[in-house]
């Protein structure tokens, strides 16, 4: 039965991903998000250069998919995320979402896209399970940090070249190909009862992430960062981080698909709530509603 399962869920990823493009209404392409929350209006202003992740949004702000999902990590002086289908009020709260409605889409990480307060970004899950930087096909944050200074941009510089370094070493051809056997293996065995996995199955887990283990990625990508050519942030980047603020240490590593044209003192407002050590709220801020509306200058 869970075979049938899973089955049909293939088929229902295979045709959100695969429709993105022909749902997309042409005119949708010059429209803006108008995000309504329990706080005010945000509106949201999709990027031309990563039409994979505004098509994807579009089509789940059309399909109102947006509507009455709450914000689920708050986190003042960072960001503010949403998407988690399982934070509807009728719904189950799971922290990383429903797995078998979750999808991902293909990383869109652009140069001239960075995290300046205001950013809309895609939201994922990282170290060496998505070695690819996948965005979740749902789950979304908007970054809300402020100014920040030379000494913090030199420190947010290392953490991108460190991460940029670690990126390196995981794709690299023999241990990416260790790495995907490992979590291939890995995500089969949870999909699993605990009646149905097999002290063969468990074995190999273990060989697999002993043989992933044994690379000693963290040492591998001190020597990379030693001996790669550094990542800079562009000076006109480093001005608007001081001036206007965000969160550069995310740069090059997550996708930047749009921003705040509207609201941003409502993402301030949402940011001040009370929250759990998980970065909960404490009491739910929904997304009303959420809809395509036509653009304008603000």
């Amino acid at each position: 039965m869970k075979l049938v399962v899973l089955f049909i869920f293939g088929l229902f990823l295979l045709s959100l991903s695969g429709c993105n493009k022909e749902r997309t209404k042409k005119d949708d392409l010059a429209k803006d998000v108008e995000m309504i929350t329990d706080y005010g209006t945000i509106v949201l202003r999709l990027s031309d250069k990563t039409p994979i992740h505004r098509a994807n949004f579009i089509k789940l702000v059309n399909q109102k998919f947006y509507d009455s999902i709450a914000f689920h990590r708050v986190i003042e002086n960072f960001v503010i995320q949403g998407g988690n289908p399982t934070t509807k009020p009728s719904e189950v709260f799971k922290g990383n979402g429903d797995p078998e409605l979750s999808y991902t889409i293909e990383a869109e990480i652009k140069p001239t896209l960075y995290h300046k307060r205001g950013a809309l970004g895609a939201a994922r899950t990282g170290n060496i399970s998505n070695r690819n930087r996948l965005s979740s096909g749902f789950q979304f944050y908007i970054v809300q940090r402020g100014q920040r200074v030379d000494s913090t941009l030199n420190i947010d510089l290392e953490r991108v070249n460190k991460q940029i370094a670690f990126n390196t070493i995981i794709n690299g051809p023999i241990i990416s190909a260790d790495i995907d056997n490992y979590i291939n293996l890995k995500e089969k065995l949870e999909l699993l009862d605990n009646e149905n996995r097999t002290e063969k199955d468990s074995l190999l887990l273990r060989s697999l992430k002993n043989k992933v283990d044994a690379y000693n990625i963290d040492s591998l990508t001190d020597i990379e960062i030693k001996n790669m050519k550094k990542y800079e942030f562009p000076e006109a980047h480093r001005k608007v981080y001081k001036t206007l603020g965000g969160t550069p240490h995310l740069d090059q590593n997550y996708t930047v698909f749009g921003e705040v044209v509207k609201g941003m003192d409502i993402v301030d407002r949402i940011a001040t709530i009370k929250t759990n050590e998980n970065g909960k709220p404490l009491n739910d801020v929904l997304i009303v509603s959420a809809r395509m509306i036509k653009r304008i200058s603000y």
